[in-house]
Formats: C-alpha cells, sequence, structure tokens
C-alpha cells in the first residue's frame, strides 16, 4: 500500500512539473505590448513609399485602439461612418437637428458618440531584440485581436497579411528572425475593402463596437521548437467515457523518432489526475496523429449547473526536442432530439440575451477572463443560462469564462450580408472565417451553437447557406448548426433560429398579440413548433424599450460619449419636463418588464419549444438608439426590477398560470390551470405547489395547495387548477396570483371590479358627453360639470391624433423602425389623485390599462404648458412631446374632465371602460373635482377635428 502512494504522489510531483514548464529558465515569449511608433496611413501610401524602412514619427501604446489613444479625426457633419442609417439619415437635414450639426457642437441620436474616427491603414512598428537562442526555432508572432487587416513587415521582408475579425492573427516569422536587433512593422487596415461583411454586421460596426483601428488583446512573439505542437482538437464521448484527440504537428518530421504523452486532471482539482497515455508515433505527411484516451468509468460531465472542466497536458517528444501544450476541454454531449437540445442525454431550454459588441469605456470586447465573468454572472443572475453573439464571435476570454461558469453560447462568423451567395469574395471568406473560429474556440464545450451570422438574404443565400451548413456539419460536429439568425429555413439545420413567437414583430405595429388581443396568458407558440421538426429557438425576441436613463451619462468615460442622451435630455427639458426624467424611467421601465415577462412566459408555455434569445437584457446603443434592456449597456441596473424578481419568470423553473384574462367582475369566478417549465439540474420529488391571492398590501385574500406530485424536467407539465370566487369583494381592487414551487415562485395581478357599483350621489350637476357640441359647450360655459370621452380619431394630427397608441412599450425605436407603432411609453400618472379612487392603478402601465390604450388618442398639450395631467402618455425620446390621456380645466364658469379615452363605444364588453367611467364620474360629481387652470373655447377646438 505504502508503494501505491508513493508511485502516485511521484506521478503527481512529475504532472505538476510538467504543466508547469513555462516556469523553465529559458525566454520562451517576448511580450511587446507597451509603447510603438505610429503614422495614420490616410492616403494609402506607406506600403508603396516604404514606411517599414522608415521611423514612424508618432507613437502609440497597445494593446488598445487609435481612439484610446487619442489618434484619428474629430467628429464632423462629414464623418464616414460605418452602418446604415435608414430613418437616422434625417438627422442631416432635420431643421430640428440644426444646432446639433454645427462645429463644437455636433451631437448624434443614432448611437454613441466616438471621441475620435478613423477609417484606413495605419502602420504600427517597434524594435525588438531576438535572444541568440531562438535562433533555429519556431518563432511566431500573436496577434490576440486586430481589427481588422494586418500585413506584417520584419525589417524589409513582407512576411504576409491575415484578416480573420474573430480569432488570432498568427504569423510564422522563423524565416525572418534571427538573433539581433529587427523592426516588426505592422499595417491595420480597418476599411471595408473586398471582404465586406455587412455595413451593419456587430463585428464592424459603428452601431455598437464601433469600426475601430487597432490591436488588442495579446501581443507576444512565441518561441517553440522546430518540431512542435500545432492545432489540437478533442472530440469527447461522453458514451464511451473516451476523448478522441486529433493533433496535428508542426516542422520537420523527416526520420525522426517521436513520442506524444497524454496527461489529464481535473482542473478544478489538480491531485485527480487521470491515467497517463504514450504513444510512440511515426509522422507522416499530413502531420496528424489521432489517439483515443480513456477517461475512465465516470468522468464528470459539463453543463450550466456543473461546469466540470479538465486540462489535457501534450507532451511531444523527439531525439531533438520537446514541445507542450495544454488544452482545457469538456465532457459533454450537446444535440437536437426532436424539437428540444439536449446535453448529456438531459433535456435543457436555451434562454439567452444577445451581446452585440456593445463595449461603451473602450469600443472593443475585453479580452480578459475577469470581465467576461462579470457579464455572464450577471446573465445568469437573471435567471438566464445563454448568450447569442450576434454577427461577431468574442475573444477566447468569453468561452474560458462561459465553459468556467455554464454559459451556453452562439457564435456567428461576423457577417449580416444582403448579397450572401451573390459570388462576392466574402462568401469565401466566410468559410474561412468559421473554420478559423472553431480551430481556435472549439474545444470549448459552451461552443455549442454557430452560424454564418445574421440575417441573410440575396439570390442565392439559400443555396450557398445549405452547401455552408452541410460543410461545417462535416467538419466538426462538437456543436450544432443553423442557416442564419433569424432565417432561413434549410431543411439540412440542426435547429431553426427565426423570429416566429414574439408577441410583437417587425412591422405588425397594433396588430401584434400584445396590442390586438385583450389580455391573456393562454396563448403560446405550438403553431410554430407543431411544423418544425428540428429545435426552434426564437430570434430576437422582445426589444422593448424604456426611457432614456440620463443617471448612467456619467459613467461614459471611454472613447465613447452618450451625445445621444445629451439630444434626448436636452429635449426634454426644452419641453419643460426635465425634472420627470426619473419618473419616465421607472414608469415605463415597469411596462418594459410586463412586455418581457409576456414574451418570456409565452415561449416557456410551448411544450417542445427549444429556447429564446431576448433583444435584448441590456441596453443596444445604436440603429437609432435601442433602449431595449432593463439593464444599461454596462450591465447595470436601472432600478425598476431586480435579477431575483426577473429570474422569476426567466430562471431554469418558472411556475405559470394560463389565464384567460386579467380583470373580471366579482360575480365571476377565475379559472386558471396552473402549469411548470423545469428545466433544474434533476427532477422534483414530492413537490406541493401552494397558491395566494393577496392585496395590494401584502395580506392574504385565500390561499391554497394543489395536489402533491413529481415534476419531471420539461414544461407543459400540469400542476392542477385553481378556481376563485370573488363575491367577497365589493370594491374595485387590484388582487395578485402567486404560484410557489418550493422556492421558485411566480406572479400575475389581476382586478376584480363589483357588478353593482354604487350609485353616485351628488348635489353637483355634470354631464357625460363623448362630442364637444354647441349644446355641451354651452353647458360647460354657464358653469356645468362635464366629462368629455371622445372618440379615438377624433383628435387633430398636430394635437396628437396621428400618435400611434398602444398598450405596449415602443419596440426597438421609432426612428429605426420608421416611426412604426406604439410611439409611447405607456402612462405615469398619481395613483393617489382622486379621479382614479376607483380604477386601482400604479403610477405606471398595467394590464388594466389595456383597454383604455386601445380605445384613445394622446393629446399634446405643448402649448398649454400650465396643464398637468391626471394621466400622462410618456413620449419617445426623440420628440418628449408633452401629452396627456386625462387632463382638466376650467372653460368659462365651468369645469371640464377631458379623456382621451373612449369610454362609450361598446361599452357593455369593456369592463375596464365601465370601471374607469365610474370612477371618473365620481370624481366630477365630488366637491374635489376643482381644475385650476383656465382653457379657452378656442384651445379645445383646436384639439378637436369637428
Amino acid at each position: 500500500m505504502k508503494l501505491l502512494k508513493t508511485i502516485k504522489v511521484i506521478a503527481i510531483c512529475a504532472f505538476l512539473l510538467a504543466f508547469n514548464a513555462c516556469k523553465d529558465k529559458e525566454q520562451i515569449q517576448i511580450d511587446l505590448s507597451g509603447n510603438w511608433s505610429f503614422k495614420i496611413d490616410s492616403l494609402n501610401v506607406g506600403e508603396k513609399q516604404n514606411w517599414f524602412l522608415d521611423n514612424l514619427s508618432d507613437t502609440i501604446k497597445l494593446p488598445g485602439s487609435m481612439a484610446e489613444n487619442g489618434k484619428g479625426n474629430d467628429i464632423t457633419v462629414n464623418t464616414n461612418y460605418t452602418g446604415n442609417m435608414w430613418n437616422d439619415s434625417l438627422w442631416y437635414t432635420d431643421p430640428k437637428m440644426a444646432k446639433y450639426r454645427k462645429e463644437g457642437n455636433i451631437k448624434i441620436p443614432f448611437w454613441l458618440q466616438p471621441v475620435k474616427d478613423y477609417k484606413g491603414a495605419a502602420w504600427y512598428q517597434k524594435t525588438v531584440t531576438i535572444p541568440e537562442n531562438w535562433n533555429g526555432k519556431t518563432i511566431k508572432l500573436n496577434l490576440e485581436r486586430v481589427h481588422w487587416e494586418s500585413t506584417v513587415w520584419v525589417d524589409n521582408k513582407k512576411v504576409g497579411m491575415q484578416n480573420s475579425l474573430a480569432t488570432a492573427h498568427n504569423y510564422d516569422l522563423s524565416d525572418f528572425l534571427s538573433s539581433g536587433v529587427h523592426t516588426i512593422s505592422i499595417r491595420v487596415d480597418n476599411s471595408i475593402k473586398n471582404i465586406n461583411v455587412g455595413k451593419d454586421a456587430h463585428s464592424i460596426s459603428d452601431n455598437t463596437q464601433t469600426n475601430w483601428n487597432g490591436i488588442v488583446g495579446g501581443i507576444t512573439l512565441n518561441l517553440s521548437p522546430k518540431l512542435s505542437l500545432g492545432l489540437v482538437k478533442l472530440y469527447p464521448n461522453v458514451s464511451t467515457n473516451s476523448v478522441k484527440v486529433v493533433v496535428q504537428t508542426q516542422g520537420n518530421t523527416e526520420n525522426v523518432k517521436t513520442e506524444l504523452t497524454l496527461q489529464v486532471r481535473e482542473k478544478s482539482n489538480h491531485k485527480n489526475i487521470l491515467k497517463e497515455v504514450i504513444e510512440n508515433v511515426h509522422l507522416n505527411e499530413d502531420h496528424k496523429i489521432i489517439v483515443d484516451f480513456n477517461m475512465g468509468e465516470k468522468p464528470k460531465l459539463w453543463d450550466e449547473f456543473n461546469p466540470n472542466l479538465y486540462e489535457m497536458l501534450l507532451t511531444l517528444k523527439s531525439n531533438k526536442t520537446v514541445d507542450t501544450k495544454r488544452i482545457v476541454f469538456g465532457m459533454r454531449e450537446f444535440k437536437a432530439v426532436g424539437t428540444i437540445f439536449k446535453i448529456n442525454n438531459r433535456p435543457i431550454y436555451l434562454r439567452g440575451t444577445l451581446e452585440c459588441a456593445i463595449f461603451p469605456k473602450t469600443g472593443y470586447p475585453p479580452t480578459d477572463v475577469d470581465s467576461w465573468k462579470r457579464i455572464l454572472q450577471i446573465i445568469k443572475s437573471h435567471g438566464l443560462n445563454h448568450v447569442r453573439f450576434h454577427s461577431w464571435c468574442p475573444p477566447e476570454a468569453a468561452f474560458i469564462a462561459a465553459d468556467e461558469m455554464g454559459v451556453y453560447i452562439q457564435a456567428e462568423a461576423s457577417a449580416w450580408l444582403a448579397n450572401l451567395g451573390d459570388g462576392t469574395p466574402v462568401d469565401k471568406w466566410l468559410y474561412k472565417e468559421g473554420e478559423a473560429i472553431i480551430d481556435a474556440y472549439g474545444n470549448h464545450p459552451s461552443f455549442v451553437l454557430m452560424t454564418y451570422g445574421n440575417e441573410p438574404s440575396g439570390k442565392y443565400h439559400k443555396e450557398y447557406l445549405t452547401k455552408y451548413v452541410d460543410h461545417f456539419k462535416n467538419l466538426d460536429n462538437r456543436r450544432l448548426y443553423t442557416s442564419g439568425a433569424g432565417y432561413p429555413y434549410l431543411p439540412n439545420m440542426d435547429y431553426y433560429n427565426h423570429r416566429g413567437p414574439r408577441i410583437q414583430g417587425w412591422n405588425e405595429n397594433l396588430k401584434s398579440i400584445i396590442n390586438a388581443k385583450a389580455p391573456q396568458t393562454v396563448f403560446d407558440w405550438s403553431k410554430f413548433i407543431d411544423k418544425t421538426p428540428m429545435p426552434y429557438v426564437s430570434h430576437e425576441m422582445g426589444q422593448w424599450c424604456v426611457y432614456p436613463n440620463f443617471k448612467e451619462m456619467s459613467k461614459y468615460t471611454g472613447v465613447l460619449k452618450p451625445k445621444n442622451f445629451e439630444i434626448f435630455k436636452e429635449s426634454l427639458e426644452e419641453n419643460g419636463m426635465g425634472e420627470l426624467a426619473e419618473d419616465f424611467l421607472m414608469a415605463s421601465g415597469k411596462l418594459q418588464t410586463l412586455c418581457y415577462k409576456a414574451d418570456i412566459e409565452a415561449a416557456l408555455r410551448t411544450k417542445g419549444m427549444a429556447g429564446f434569445q431576448l433583444l435584448d437584457l441590456h441596453d443596444f446603443p445604436g440603429q437609432g438608439t435601442a433602449l431595449v434592456g432593463v439593464l444599461d449597456a454596462f450591465w447595470d441596473e436601472k432600478g425598476y426590477i431586480t435579477p431575483e424578481e426577473f429570474k422569476q419568470f426567466s430562471g431554469k423553473t418558472v411556475p405559470l398560470a394560463r389565464l384567460e384574462k386579467r380583470t373580471f367582475e366579482n360575480r365571476e369566478t377565475l379559472s386558471a390551470t396552473i402549469e411548470i417549465a423545469h428545466f433544474g439540474e434533476k427532477a422534483l420529488q414530492s413537490v406541493t405547489p401552494k397558491w395566494t391571492f393577496t392585496n395590494p398590501d401584502g395580506s392574504i385574500f385565500s390561499e391554497g395547495e394543489l395536489k402533491t406530485t413529481n415534476i419531471p424536467l420539461g414544461n407543459g407539465i400540469q400542476l392542477g387548477l385553481i378556481n376563485q370566487s370573488f363575491k367577497k369583494i365589493t370594491k374595485a381592487q387590484k388582487l395578485t396570483l402567486s404560484i410557489a414551487v418550493n422556492e421558485f415562485k411566480n406572479s400575475w395581478d389581476v382586478w376584480v371590479y363589483p357588478n353593482e357599483k354604487s350609485i353616485i350621489e351628488t348635489t353637483k350637476n355634470y354631464k357625460v358627453a363623448n362630442r364637444l357640441d354647441k349644446k355641451t359647450m354651452a353647458y360647460l360655459k354657464n358653469g356645468g360639470s362635464v366629462l368629455l370621452n371622445i372618440t379615438k380619431g377624433d383628435i387633430t394630427p398636430e394635437y396628437g391624433g396621428e400618435i400611434g397608441i398602444g398598450f405596449s412599450s415602443i419596440f426597438w425605436n421609432t426612428s429605426w423602425t420608421k416611426e412604426q407603432k406604439p410611439h409611447t411609453l405607456g402612462i405615469f400618472c398619481d395613483p393617489k389623485h382622486p379621479a382614479l379612487a376607483d380604477f386601482p392603478t400604479e403610477y405606471h402601465s398595467n394590464w388594466q390599462w389595456w383597454d383604455a390604450m386601445s380605445h384613445s388618442n394622446a393629446i399634446i398639450f405643448d402649448q398649454i404648458p400650465e396643464i398637468n395631467p391626471i394621466v400622462r402618455v410618456i413620449d419617445d425620446w426623440f420628440k418628449n412631446r408633452k401629452a396627456a390621456l386625462l387632463f382638466e380645466a376650467k372653460v368659462g364658469k365651468g369645469k371640464l374632465l377631458f379623456s382621451g379615452i373612449d369610454l362609450h363605444t361598446n361599452l357593455e364588453e369593456r369592463l375596464e371602460a365601465k370601471q374607469l367611467l365610474y370612477s371618473l364620474e365620481n370624481y366630477v360629481s365630488s366637491d374635489a373635482f376643482n381644475p385650476k387652470i383656465d382653457l379657452k373655447e378656442k384651445q379645445l377646438k383646436q384639439m378637436l377635428k369637428y
């Protein structure tokens, strides 16, 4: 026994020594970070004039971008941005934007504004000293992240050009460097040339990370033996507990006796070492070695709950050289089974968000692991387990962080193209880029999905993508492939990433589910899933906007400035509402949250659906400024929802209620089918779901339990039925239905209104009218009290008649969608105002306002600034118009309560409208109704079309 222990200790020591071989005294790397000589080549003459022989006159610090170093051009009206503008191009001609086109006050509203801009070639140069013991060995220049075409010279010799957007640029300088002093010159060109991935592709666009010029991440010269380890691919096989190891060697193999040693240990437990494998190999012409490594009887598997990682040390020995390489990997199998995904044969549901290369301080993605761990931890804290990198691929640090934290990644080959398959050079480049991504990041277990990029089109794009998918499925089976994020459908795909399952789609306007159908939680997306014979992941779900958070402006301390926010803030202040900024943020944020909850729950209710990808958990600062995040562009909270609250409806286990409607009369009984979507680590055993109805003060109205049951993995799992009578309720109120399954809880607000309302007792005369005709006007001017509720469409365009109001928040933004409806961000009101005493509300939109918003006009009162509405409508941040749904005023001797809400059409079919009308009548008839603002008859008539 002692002998065995001794042997084991010796083996461990030997293994640890091997893994720390980089500490050998021989220098094997030269760090090139620091100051470099620099020169801008705006006329593109540097190569012709042999700048690689010159001493460049300027200096720059690398890693970094030109903008970070203050290099480039100042922003002007003529700045040539990388990105389509759509409706944003109106900035160049809009008279209201004229002051922002003046020198010294340039401010653009459509994306964050860079401090400097440069598109073209720039030269970076550094003198290096090569040690004498590097002679005769392989020397490689590694540029971790270049944007985006690099050309390298050593002294007066050109080495070559590379143009990957996703992976490191590696140059073999062995034939160019010998001991002594040498000059390395790198020409970086970030202009769009023959390889055009699309101006809006997030890999290059000013919409997000900016089209920066520079080199970031590691910049090193690396030494290796003449015979060395090249590309290593590991193919885990969970069913056989083995890993297929495919090693590509580099260098001279003639008459060389070679030995390959494979050692594997747990990454988190260095003492747990698996059995070593030693292979005596004869290298053939293809320089390839293939070994099957046995992982033992029960290797630890990798997934979101247990991100177990292994580290393989490969040692290649010849009679002259030794080379080593470490590869981190995970034992996992990710596959499509019918319409769902499984990992290690367990069902999973992808709950994802996009990452669109949004890094306001640097303008480019971080290359350190800790930065990515912070982002992924925030994503996980909101209940999500998946990230789609929209039309770009992140640096390796993101994959490392995702491996360690158990997050599933969809990476894309850098493009968003409208002419895919047309035979342009980018068609071939995308194959090269995709292969480079797999070679660089393919061993990471987190890398489970891949596509060419975003929303392709073109006459031949389907034919092109069919071949593209086949190519990569045959090349590497460690992940699943689809045609493009968004479309098209192709039979040979592994999964479908499509936009169908969304409650608001592009150009649906007010005909979308959330705006055209009364509130309910019954529907799902089975109509899409049932006809799709592969996993279906909803593409860019959400896109719900919120009012700008002006408090975050101080965070923009880097290369991107919130000049767009400055425009919106100035507009709000010029319109006399600067003090309402925080109220608008909070109220619109509550509505935004409701919209995301509705979207996500519909997806989770859909049995057999594979997942969703939100656009977005955090703000998208470009494409017109799309403030679609519950988090800001820095991944920080805005204050209206916590990660814990968001996680209740987006996490691994979410109770769900199917409610036919959200408002009830007290003579009705609520019937709710309760189910659950459970994609946790294990099935839940002997669970007793509990339900409660709570009053607004938190007290319990009623409570109960459902039948004790076991809950397997999956969704559409039925838990039972709740029937709740409301007979005890005699006054209008909100109730909250909550379902708790162990520690998992979710809730839904409902409203109950009495069928028989108390008679309005008043000594005052008042009149309810739906038209301001002569008779009503005379009654008002002579001292009467009038509740005027107009018909939708009565307001003139200049007073709000063209404002599209629906229940939901704005979709994406009104600029880039070219004024798609709705145009507003919900309501803001004082819930304690006596006019709303019998219509229970919070300060923001909730589902009981759906009917009112669907039957109303916003009323612009910019020309009557003294009005303080009872209920405001929050306008979009581009216009910031003063808009009301409900306001009061004195007219002549009378009093007017003006409702932009139609409270007379089909009233018997509109429960909420009846209740709101009752509440307003109660107010108009009371002593509390005492408007302070005077309006003239002319002012009123200007608002109305008749």
